[in-house]
């Protein structure tokens, strides 16, 4: 069990875990999973925990197909930049390592991003919380959870 796994049970709704064997010397891990679960890499979305005017972290959260726009996220938040937050604090902030981020279950609820895309899909999949586990579920319970909103943030 994760956090992320409470969190979309406590609230009863509709999802399905994968897991897959990670393999630690692989840093890739969005196309681990893609390669993995044999899934389209524009419906697995990756979260990345972003610093905006250097003062708050937010998450975007992006198909592991393209690449977060920073310019486009800062944009969507109201702020003038952002860049990739430190991983340290990303650690300590959200309470997963890197590469088992997950937008739910969070330690601290960070406001949450998702691009636009993934509203053409049934399902997509995102982080469960640990490395080799993903949640399938509707990019519209994601929003919901998350208090997220939509948004055309890649590249």
């Amino acid at each position: 069990m994760t956090p992320a796994i409470n969190a979309i049970r406590k609230a009863e709704i509709r999802h399905q875990v994968h897991e897959y064997v990670h393999d630690p010397d692989n840093q890739a891990y969005g196309a681990e999973t893609v390669e993995k679960l044999g899934l389209p890499a524009e419906r697995v979305f990756k979260t990345l925990v972003v610093s905006i005017d250097n003062q708050e972290l937010v998450v975007g959260v992006v198909p592991v197909s393209s690449m977060l726009s920073m310019k486009h996220l800062a944009k969507a938040v109201g702020a003038k930049k952002a860049a990739m937050a430190n991983p340290s604090d990303v650690e300590r902030v959200t309470g997963y390592v890197l590469g088992g981020v997950s937008p739910l279950g969070q330690k601290k609820r960070l406001k949450t991003i998702i691009d636009a895309s993934a509203q053409t899909f049934a399902t997509i999949y995102v982080s469960a919380g640990r490395r080799g586990m993903q949640i399938e579920l509707s990019p519209q319970d994601l929003k919901k959870l998350t208090g997220a909103v939509f948004a055309e943030i890649i590249q």
